[in-house]
């Protein structure tokens, strides 16, 4: 129900009251009390009386308490807010970390790999089998090199994204779960984003 409906019912059944009144003092006193125009005096001044009291007590009491309350909820919402944007920043700074250490071990093994060619070209008929197990060896360490860098960057954001899932449940639902919980929900979404 809106504001504007309990005014205008207000309004109607006061001009209601008000219009009856004549009819029940007419009546001789047998009528409502409150509609006896000879005591609308102290029902208006005990009127204002209980306002101003209930006002003091709502301004004074009740409205700072309740002003407080949503002060502390906006304050713990802010601080929960920023310790997520906290987190989401760490984590992205470890996937770019990651992503550069991949291209870093990338250029490095194109690199490897142009100069072991210029070589090869370089060197005579009879030395091009040694070249060629000596580049398929560096492949070999390059991709092992990608390859451990890569388990390690991944490993690292999965143990970053674990601990940021559980974090995140504690502080939004009040709640821990279990680590294994959390890692298999981290493994399960990096599986689907793969």
């Amino acid at each position: 129900m809106s504001v504007r409906s309990v005014k205008r019912a207000a309004a109607g059944f006061a001009a209601l009251a008000l219009t009856a009144a004549p009819a029940f003092a007419q009546d001789g006193g047998a009528g409502l009390p409150q509609l006896d125009t000879n005591s609308f005096a102290t029902q208006i001044f005990w009127l204002a009386v209980t306002f101003v009291a209930l006002y003091l007590l709502m301004s004074r009491i009740a409205l700072p308490r309740v002003r407080d309350v949503l002060e502390e909820r906006d304050r713990r919402i802010a601080d929960d807010l920023e310790k997520a944007e906290k987190l989401k920043e760490e984590a992205e700074a470890v996937l770019a970390e990651y992503e550069k250490a991949l291209a870093d071990a990338r250029s490095q093994a194109q690199a490897a790999m142009a100069e072991a060619t210029e070589k090869a070209n370089a060197e005579a008929a009879k030395r091009q089998q040694a070249l060629a197990d000596t580049l398929a060896a560096q492949v070999a360490e390059a991709e092992t090199r990608i390859g451990a860098a890569k388990r390690e960057a991944l490993e690292n954001v999965r143990q970053v994204a674990v601990e940021v899932s559980r974090e995140a449940t504690l502080r939004l639902i009040g709640g821990d779960i279990a680590e294994a919980d959390a890692a298999k929900a981290v493994d399960a979404a990096l599986k689907e984003s793969a």
